[in-house]
């Protein structure tokens, strides 16, 4: 088991687990160190099951063992034989059993967020399964814009977890994926999402979603693993010069809500048919996430009708009491959470109060039971009581199906796709290794391991650093140039010394984990401490090509680098996983061609210092001079925009098909036909089913194959405050030297065109659109 005790701070609340999880780490720390004699339950080499049959045959009667009767069935059968006690057992994440009835302990919080990930406590790595494979951080993989990347991703991450259950190594529901809008270049935990579009982000959540939990037998109603989307909504703060997570009130206006934040969740739920959603740690507007109403009953499992379960964040309600004070007592704020339509807490509180706001008529057991009922269907739904899981779909998975060459090549794959080609002079990228003798590779994050694959992380199969994935084709010198990342000092004449003699350089250079991350936000977008230095200084006095490789979650200010003559290419890696640096190499030397886009806009220093991290609003304000936020709103300076990313091709399009008028038909009585209207409600039934074809041929005009990304950006009328272009949708296509293809996109004009006025209304705007394709602009006009 890999030593997780020192890395792991247990003062105060600087992580997702606060004190909750300090316990777990430290029995890790004490087990791995044999100060325990005893080996804990979880060391079995055998999966956690209900309803084991073989070995308690009287468990056959019992009608929630059936798993021929449907899941309401068994799940009301199950619900009516427990007392009170039992039943609140089963309100919080480390489960209660019940022995008499044949159901062990279980426990829901496990992470797969990138790979398999040993955050939280439901999963552990031993000499059985060592590790499992590390696909690149999100923000890396959504760079990709290769929805069927996303969901195979998905498969393999699932199949490793149901590998390692079934030798009693990890759980079956799965805290993940993180399907937050990246709406502030500072926020720490961006790189754990797809970016900053709603589009992108949508496809990115549903189709994970769709990866880890249908199984393969085509079952609905089964579950491979169960997913959850979080942390609903509007949370992209965590720890912003001194304002925390846990007590800060997202103002958010409604057309923010449903244009934005919301979005990627209303997917998650209608288009992955997630099995569970978890709220989040901050109020919106004035009230706590996991203890609203409206947003959980109201929206999740009422307008979206969720199939699953409501989780809290880990000790969100003990927040609401103790930091958000917004609560009297600890029973009100169990009652108020299972009242608002939270299933299960992430943590104990509702272990504690539950029994005393049910005696205090807080909450009645009817709504316990619908919680449970909840959690219960879910576990039906993975086979947890249907006996042992090595009988069923699953059975035969075990330590073999994990790191498997193909998983691990995927995880390569992976990374190739995502990263992207920011500057480009002539002559500079490809490197042909033949003609270099000498590769001078300098920078703190050259020789890493452990930052490559970012947070909610596991053990990885192995690593392949930069250094070690570049000197595989050329010889190399290496100077790290800085100490660490924060680059207090910045080691310059070794640094010098070996470039001025090598015939290229390569700086692998940017953060980890110590510069962003949960529970810490940036204050500056800039490259941290001398590396700013380090890099010009070099460009200096090099001799061939310098490439400058920026490692990181979020976006930097690097408009020096892209200033710089010397510097000769840029390229941006994400935390590329496992086999980051084999991924790197792959596209420096031309094995590779790449294809990765920006999924979130690279903004100046200059924003961070004018723009609060705590104004919520998207949109600009020209009487306060707020700027916006995303390529959606923003219309000031950028270092690098939403999109870009350049290949070693050049890629020509052409529009074949595209409309110049859509029209609406409207009854001959509607208002519209009478008075000038500027939209018209997308709800109506006339907005059905009216939906045009975009034809564009695609042709690969450089000398090698490569992959490319058409983006259909629409630009709508300037009503309801409506964004300047958003995407419509995207399209990923492969092409040999001069190759010419078709892409074809389907415009449903109520669900694409569609915008949300000042009360969170969907409208479609009459009058006139332009469509934006490559460097393409088509106007057409939508009319009644």
């Amino acid at each position: 088991m890999k030593n997780r005790g020192l890395a792991f701070s247990c003062n105060g609340k600087n992580s997702h687990y606060s004190v909750f999880l300090c316990f777990f780490y430290i029995l890790g720390f004490m087990f791995s160190h044999s100060l325990l004699e005893f080996k804990p339950v979880l060391a079995q080499n055998s999966p956690v099951f209900a309803c084991d049959i073989t070995s308690n045959p009287g468990l056959a009667n019992l009608t929630f063992c059936d798993a021929s009767l449907t899941v309401e069935t068994r799940v009301s059968d199950l619900v009516q034989r427990l007392t009170l006690s039992e039943k609140i057992g089963f309100l919080v994440s480390g489960a209660g059993g019940v022995s008499r009835l044949g159901i062990p302990r279980y426990e829901w919080w496990s992470e797969a967020l990138h790979g398999v990930s040993y955050t939280g406590p439901g999963v552990h790595f031993s000499g059985l399964v060592p590790g499992a494979t590390s696909f690149p951080q999100v923000i890396l993989t959504a760079a990709s814009f290769n929805v069927t990347l996303f969901e195979t991703i998905g498969k393999v991450v699932s199949t490793e977890a149901r590998a390692m259950y079934n030798v009693g190594l990890a759980g079956l529901t799965y805290w993940s994926p993180n399907i937050n809008i990246f709406r502030d270049p500072r926020w720490g935990r961006g790189q754990e999402t797809p970016g900053e579009d709603p589009t992108l982000t949508s496809k990115y959540g549903a189709a994970y979603v769709r990866g880890l939990q249908q199984t393969d037998d085509g079952s609905k109603d089964k579950l491979k693993v169960a997913a959850c989307c979080k942390h609903y909504t509007a949370y992209d703060v965590d720890n912003w010069k001194g304002i925390q997570r846990y007590n800060f009130n997202a103002v958010v206006t409604q057309q923010d809500m449903d244009d934005t934040f919301q979005p990627p969740f209303k997917s998650c739920v209608l288009e992955g048919n997630v099995a569970s959603v978890m709220c989040s740690y901050n109020q919106v507007n004035g009230k706590p996430t996991c203890g609203d109403p409206d947003l959980l009953a109201g929206i999740i499992r009422g307008e979206w009708n969720l199939n699953g379960y409501i989780v809290t964040d880990c000790d969100s309600l003990n927040e609401i009491f103790n930091s958000q004070h917004y609560t009297k007592t600890p029973e009100e704020t169990a009652a108020l959470g299972l009242n608002s339509g939270v299933d299960l807490n992430c943590g104990s509180w509702l272990s504690k109060y539950t029994q005393g706001a049910v005696n205090q008529k807080l909450v009645n057991e009817s709504v316990i039971d619908r919680a449970i009922s909840n959690n219960f269907a879910t576990l039906m739904r993975l086979g947890f009581f249907d006996g042992n899981p090595r009988n069923h779909i699953y059975g035969n998975l075990g330590p073999k199906d994990v790191c498997t060459p193909e998983n691990q090549e995927l995880a390569r794959e992976a990374a190739r796709q995502g990263i992207v080609l920011l500057k480009n002079t002539a002559g500079s990228l490809p490197l042909t290794p033949s003609a270099i003798k000498s590769l001078a590779v300098i920078g703190p994050n050259a020789n890493v391991t452990k930052t490559m694959i970012g947070n909610y992380e596991g053990t990885p199969c192995k690593y392949t650093t930069p250094l070690q994935g570049l000197t595989a084709s050329v010889a190399t010198i290496y100077k790290p140039g800085c100490s660490d990342v924060s680059c207090n000092t910045a080691q310059l004449d070794d640094a010098k010394k070996i470039a001025s003699t090598a015939d290229a350089v390569v700086m692998v250079m940017g953060s980890d984990q110590s510069i962003e991350r949960e529970s810490l936000d940036r204050v500056n977008i800039t490259l941290p401490g001398q590396q700013s230095v380090l890099i010009a200084e070099v460009a200096k006095v090099a001799k061939g090509p310098v490439i400058l490789v920026i490692m990181s979650g979020g976006g930097m200010d690097v408009q020096f680098a892209v200033d710089n003559p010397k510097i000769t290419s840029i390229l941006w890696v994400g935390f590329p996983g496992e086999a980051g640096g084999a991924a790197l190499a792959d596209v420096i030397f031309g094995y590779y061609n790449p294809s990765g886009r920006l999924p979130m806009t690279w903004y100046p220093q200059s924003y961070a210092d004018a723009v609060p991290m705590t104004i919520m609003n998207m949109r600009p304000d020209p009487a306060t001079n707020y700027p916006g936020r995303t390529y959606r709103f923003y219309t000031g300076p950028t270092v690098f925009t939403f999109g870009h990313g350049l290949s070693y091709s050049q890629f020509k399009h052409r529009l074949d098909q595209a409309p110049t008028f859509v029209s609406i038909p409207l009854e001959e009585k509607h208002t519209c036909r009478s008075t000038k209207c500027k939209s018209i409600d997308t709800v109506e039934q006339s907005c059905s089913n009216v939906g045009f074809n975009v034809h564009l041929r695609v042709k690969n005009m450089g000398k090698i194959s490569g992959s490319h990304t058409i983006f259909l950006f629409n630009s709508p009328p300037s009503v309801h405050n409506a964004p300047q272009k958003h995407l419509l949708g995207f399209k990923k296509v492969h092409l040999t030297a001069q190759e010419e293809g078709v892409v074809k996109f389907n415009v449903d004009v109520c669900k694409h065109l569609s915008v949300h006025d000042e009360l969170g209304n969907k409208k479609v705007a009459l009058g006139q659109h332009v469509l934006h394709i490559g460097d393409l602009k088509h106007s057409f006009t939508v009319r009644i």
